[in-house]
Order: structure tokens, then sequence, then C-alpha cells
């Protein structure tokens, strides 16, 4: 198995540092609204990553943290006159709801910043201790020029990025790249005690403190999106090395960002699209599928012709499951199998791979038109599908809950936290527009809950609903 590695810059065979296990983390979302649709491609990406590992046999402890005290969250909860814990909470429910809809396993580990200050405190207080991070006027900087290595992952220069950077009159850092670790208390804003006085943490040693928590010094993997290299990832590795003097993350893995009409979506430019909108009008298991096709560290073009494309490509593999039902239960080819886990093992490459999975699609419905036995190539479908996340839970509605918590808000209903309780109660909806012989209504109701992916179906013992 080899991946590209973003620090170096080069592909290389992946051997984790104890064999058999790997740890992961993920930068996850700051929570101030609702996510984006480039959210959804990170998550996408590192899940599948996460999967393919876990099916090659490996122990994953997978982190993934969520950044509840920030600037923008701040910023969002003076607009919306809420709290910072209100504004934080709600949008972090959103964003989970978005990954359990599109088939994003749930982290192993989720911490939330606010929960870790204590060792964020301490990881300050040691780069202190060493030299590497000053106080001033109860904020703490972390000193770049303390780090000769800085800017190793970026393959920036230092002297460059300092050509024509000035000192603000009144700026207490000793340096212009210097960084904050520690941001002395303002009114209005949330603080926490320190030996620096009361303030809170700066995002970049957020990070540093919360993997080193849960993975130990050095990381298997550390991923991301491109967006994250500089300055982000790039002071992580600054501040956690500069603490323990180890390797902080053997393998750097970097999503590309997704393009609307040729320009990156960004939240603070107003630029994307909604990512819950998004699942709500469209099977999101679709949307899932128009993630794979790109790399993971490509970027990808957006536009509803390839959402509806995707659309059509995964209905074509529902069909495929549809006709072929009872036929996994043999040995899956192992031509195909092997075609998969050789794009796999090509740094994750999803766009093969699917080629892979098509093609036994199609090979699997000729075989059966000629009356053969196309057990082996379902029995592989079904693998390839389930690796790669794109099988529904058959068991529930949860990757149709965005869709149907939508419909319910447009009839007017409020839904209940639960999609099998909202269906339930649109179903009664429908019931009573019948009752009153409200025919568009019922009709409209009815066709809404097709589009999502739900068929009902009128008998003498009542309703009836299955999955499309």
């Amino acid at each position: 198995m080899e991946v590209f590695n973003t620090l170096g810059r080069t592909s290389a065979p992946f051997v984790p540092l104890v064999e058999g296990k790997i740890g992961i983390y993920v930068c996850g979302p700051t929570v101030q609204a609702n996510p984006h649709v480039g959210h959804g491609r990170s998550a996408v990406a590192f899940d599948v990553i996460r999967r393919y590992l876990v099916y090659r046999g490996f122990d994953v402890t997978y982190v993934r943290n969520i950044t509840d005290i920030d600037d923008k969250i701040i910023a969002a909860a003076n607009e919306q006159g809420l709290t910072i814990e209100t504004v934080a909470e709600s949008a972090a429910g959103r964003f989970e709801a978005t990954q359990d809809a599109l088939g994003v396993l749930r982290p192993d580990v989720e911490p939330k910043a606010t929960e870790h200050i204590a060792e964020i405190v301490e990881m300050i207080g040691d780069l202190i201790g060493k030299d590497h991070a000053y106080e001033a006027s109860g904020d703490v900087y972390f000193s770049v020029r303390s780090v000769p290595a800085y800017a190793k992952l970026s393959n920036r220069n230092v002297d460059e990025m300092l050509s024509g950077a000035r000192i603000a009159t009144g700026d207490i850092k000793r340096d212009p790249l210097d960084f904050a670790l520690w941001k002395g208390a303002k009114a209005g804003e949330p603080a926490w005690p320190s030996p620096w006085g009361e303030g809170r943490p700066g995002w970049h040693i957020e990070c540093s403190a919360m993997a080193r928590k849960y993975l130990g010094d050095t990381l298997d993997i550390h991923g991301g999106g491109t967006d994250l290299i500089f300055p982000h990832h790039e002071n992580e590795i600054a501040q956690s090395e500069a603490v323990t003097g180890q390797v902080f993350s053997r393998y750097w893995l970097h999503n590309g960002m997704v393009d609307l009409s040729g320009e990156k979506m960004s939240k603070s430019t107003g630029h994307f699209v909604d990512l819950v909108g998004l699942l709500s009008a469209n099977p999101p298991l679709a949307v899932r599928l128009f993630y794979l096709r790109a790399h993971y560290r490509s970027n990808v073009e957006f536009s509803d012709d390839l959402i509806a494309d995707s659309v059509a490509s995964f209905e074509r593999l529902m069909a495929f499951r549809r006709r072929h039902a009872g036929l996994e239960d043999v040995a899956p080819d192992a031509r195909v199998v092997d075609a998969f886990q050789a794009a796999m093992d090509d740094d994750f490459n999803t766009p093969v791979a699917l080629g892979v999975l098509f093609d036994a699609v199609r090979d699997g419905n000729r075989l059966a038109d000629e009356g053969g036995d196309a057990g082996a190539l379902a029995a592989a479908v079904e693998l390839i599908m389930g690796v790669l996340g794109l099988i529904p839970d058959a068991d529930g509605l949860g990757d149709l809950a965005p869709g149907i918590d939508a419909l319910a808000v447009k009839l007017g209903l409020e839904p209940e936290g639960d999609p099998e309780a909202t269906l339930q109660a649109i179903i009664e909806r429908r019931a009573t527009a019948r009752s009153e012989r409200d025919w568009a209504t019922s009709d409209t109701i009815r066709d809404g809950l097709t589009e999502i992916g739900v068929l009902i179906e009128d008998g003498a013992d009542g309703v009836a609903w299955h999955r499309k």
C-alpha cells in the first residue's frame, strides 16, 4: 500500500508506527453555521480511507475534533443574539446529522476544544519552559524563529514570508510570524483560568493538545483539507515537535477542495453550497458517490448536472442490488476484488475503484441476461459498496433524515429528531388530508416522499412504507 505524503511531496509505502495499529487524527469543523459541500467532501474522503484500512485488517483509532470556541463562533453568537454554547451545539448537531446521512462513521473519539483546556494550558506551559513561546500582556505567542525546520510541510521560505512584513505599533509580538497560543480575556468573550491570566486558547494549539492526548506523541496519519496546510498544520507540527522532540505525524494526507464556478467554496465569502439543503434534495449516498468520483487529493467541480449524474449512477447500483438480492452469500469474484484492492492500495484511488465496481455491475447484468450465474460478481459488488460506504442502512432512515425533516418543515410539522417518527407524522398528515378529501396535499406528500426515497402504499390495513 502506497500513499502520497504531503510532507516531502512523495509517494511512499505505508508502514504504521506499531504493526497492525493505526492512529488517525483529522481536523474537524469549526461549528458556527451549517456545513457546506466542502465539509462533506473532507469527511467522506477520510471516512473511506478509514474504512479501507479497517477492511485491510488494521486496528484503527480515528479521532476528529470539534472546534467549539473561535472568533467566528463568537461573531456568529453576537450577530444572532445567542450564547456561544447555543450556536456551537446547534451547528455541531447539524454537522453530525449530515455526516450520518452521508454514511460517515462516527469517530472513535470526537474531542471538543472547550473540554481540553487543561491539556492545552499544560502544553503551552511546556513550550514556554523550553523557550519556544513567551507571554506578553496576558497573551502567549509561539516563537516561530525558535524552530529551524518551520514551514517544512508547506515548503515556504521563512525569510521570504517575512519580506515586507512589519510589526505594527502597539503589537506585542516579537516577530510578525509568531502566532497566538493563548488569547487574553476580552469583554463579552468566554474565558478560562491560566498561569497567564484568564483567556482562551488559540486555534492551532487545540489540535496539538488533543491529538497528543488520544494518539500519543507520534501519529500515523494526520488529515485535513489542503487549505489547512498553512498555517494550521504547519503550526501544529512546530508546536508539537517543539514539546516532544518527536515526529508529530508520519504521514500527512490532504483532500482537495470543492470548486463552485471555478472558485473554492468558503463561508467567509458566501460562495458555497449548503450541505443540509443538498442532502435534503438528493439521496445522500448519491452525494457521497459524487465525492468519490474524484481522487481525494484532487479538487472537484460542483454542479447540479454532476449531482444528477451521480444520482442516476447510484440508482444503477441500487437496481443491481435489488436484481441480485440473495446472490451475495457466495465467494466474491477474486479478479474483481484484486482489481479493487490494487486501486485502493494506490493512495486510495476511488475513481479507479469505482470503475472496477461499475464494470462488475455491467458484467453481472449481462451474465444474468444470458441466464448465467452472477453470484460471484454480485458478492464482489456488495463487498466494494460496503467498503466505500455506499450501502444504505436497511434497518433505518438515517441517510434520508435531512430530506424527511425538510418535508416535515414544508408541511408545517416539527421534526421529531428521529427520522422514522418524523416520517410517521408526515404519513399521519397525509391521512388527515385524505380524510378531508384534500387530494392535492395528499399527492404532494406522496410525491415529496418519493423524491426523498420513501414509497408509501395504501392498503386495507393502513399505510405501509418502504425505501425506494
